[in-house]
């Protein structure tokens, strides 16, 4: 006799793309993780439309600012790599702070 097995829905290559790719990324992943635990309202005191979009707005903002943040240190890696392909003798200095 076969045993059923709750192994969910099948995942789109999409969606599995898309799980990889916040494995990658972790604090995206975190980000995208509170603003669904904000729409889900499952915690808590039933919350106004206006707490609501003030949560949303705020972790959309940090969204940003890590986004951009992440994006920037993998441009200057990249940036970096070009350089050293076009002249093995660059070298990279890190700004000290």
């Amino acid at each position: 006799m076969k045993q059923k097995t709750n192994a969910g829905p099948t995942l789109s290559p999409e969606e599995t793309h898309f799980i990889h790719q916040l494995r990658d990324q972790p604090l995206l992943a975190a980000r995208f993780q509170r603003i669904l635990d904000i729409a889900r309202n499952a915690e808590g005191p039933l919350k106004t439309a206006d707490q609501v979009e003030d949560l949303v707005v705020e972790e959309l903002r940090r969204l940003g600012q890590e986004t951009m943040g992440g994006w920037a240190v993998q441009a200057e890696e990249r940036v970096a790599d070009e350089l050293k392909a076009q002249d093995p003798t660059v070298r990279s200095r890190k700004k000290k702070r």
